[in-house]
């Protein structure tokens, strides 16, 4: 297994994040990235730093998942946001066109409101090189998987599950998971996203819900609780070209083990059915007892019988890591996933 991190994520680094209306500690900070650099270590494992944060192909291969208008946003908000007078150091949305809106503004504030969902993906003035490096990261753990790699993980922060073709949400600002299934179908001809998560992978499911060359499944709390709130229901399966592609597998608030593979069991059925040549796991740690989501109540060794779980099915696999925030177990989930993917 290649291991994958490049250390420019470190770049993006917001603060505070609004929740529940106050302004509290943002948990999706470098930090995360320490505490899973640790986990790796204590398997004796390693991690690469890909040669280079930007290049014409990465660029090329976002705007197979994302608008144009949108990346250029990524990249030239915060410079137009601070020229703003009053303008906050971070930039955060103050309006949504909730009502449908049509019409697609030149100004910073309205393009702000467009494109940032909600409130947690506040963006300082070097957010954008360390979103990159993120994507930069899923890019070299999916390229080895083309050149013969069995298995890559990629430690990406800020995440990217939450973000659609032209908006971001929950932390997430280019998506992660979507990208390296771009990058891997371009060697094979179909590929399967298994999101498990503790939220629902809602910009996954938005990327390819019409198309049938990319199975998307999510296994997370039920949206009738729990972020994202609007997407993630069973009746949700995809049109068109898509239609019974995706599949949703909502849980209850506090669901454990035995409900967790269940579930997981159900998405393993129904992607079987699709013959993946490869698969992508949108690997997200949030579903552990202490995370302070406080969804899921999985425990340490639990992350072993769910990564041998996945080790089982034989199929070339990348890991594309999601949630998981900072608590003392965060690198000991970590280990515990990967320690039983590797017995399998």
């Amino acid at each position: 297994m290649k291991l994958f991190y490049h250390p420019d994520q470190e770049r993006h680094a917001p603060t505070q994040y609004l929740r529940r209306g106050a302004l509290v500690a943002s948990p999706e900070g470098p930090r995360r990235a320490e505490l899973l650099a640790e986990g790796i270590q204590q398997l004796g494992l390693s991690l690469s730093t890909p040669a280079e944060v930007d290049s014409p192909k990465l660029r090329e291969r976002l705007k197979q998942i994302h608008t144009e208008r949108y990346l250029d946003f990524l990249e030239t908000i915060h410079a137009r946001w601070r020229a703003l007078s009053g303008a906050a150091d971070f930039v955060t949305p103050s309006i949504h066109p909730c009502g449908a809106g049509r019409h697609y503004p030149r100004h910073p504030v309205g393009q702000a409101g467009w494109h940032l969902n909600d409130y947690a993906c506040a963006m300082n003035a070097d957010s954008f090189q360390g979103i990159l490096a993120s994507a930069a990261t899923a890019q070299a753990a999916a390229e080895s998987l083309n050149e013969g790699e069995g298995s890559a993980y990629a430690l990406c922060r800020p995440p990217g599950h939450h973000a659609g073709p032209e908006r971001t949400g929950g932390f997430c600002f280019i998506n992660n998971a979507a990208l390296a299934a771009t990058i891997l179908r371009e060697k094979v001809s179909q590929v399967a996203i298994l999101d498990i998560d503790l939220h629902h992978g809602n910009g996954t499911q938005e990327i390819f819900y019409g198309r049938g060359d990319v199975w998307t499944g999510s296994l997370h709390v039920n949206p009738s609780d729990f972020y994202p709130y609007y997407w993630g229901t069973e009746e949700e399966t995809g049109i068109g070209p898509g239609n019974r592609a995706n599949l949703n597998v909502p849980l209850a608030v506090g669901s454990g083990l035995e409900a967790f593979q269940a579930g997981l069991d159900k998405l393993i059925d129904s992607m079987a059915s699709f013959s993946p040549d490869a698969l992508v796991v949108a690997l997200g740690l949030d579903t552990h007892k202490d995370d302070p989501q406080a969804g899921m109540s999985l425990e340490t060794e639990d992350f072993e019988i769910i990564g041998r779980q996945i080790g089982e099915l034989g199929i070339p696999t990348l890991f594309v890591q999601e949630g998981g925030h900072p608590t003392a177990s965060l690198g000991k989930n970590l280990a515990a996933f990967l320690s039983g993917f590797r017995s399998a």
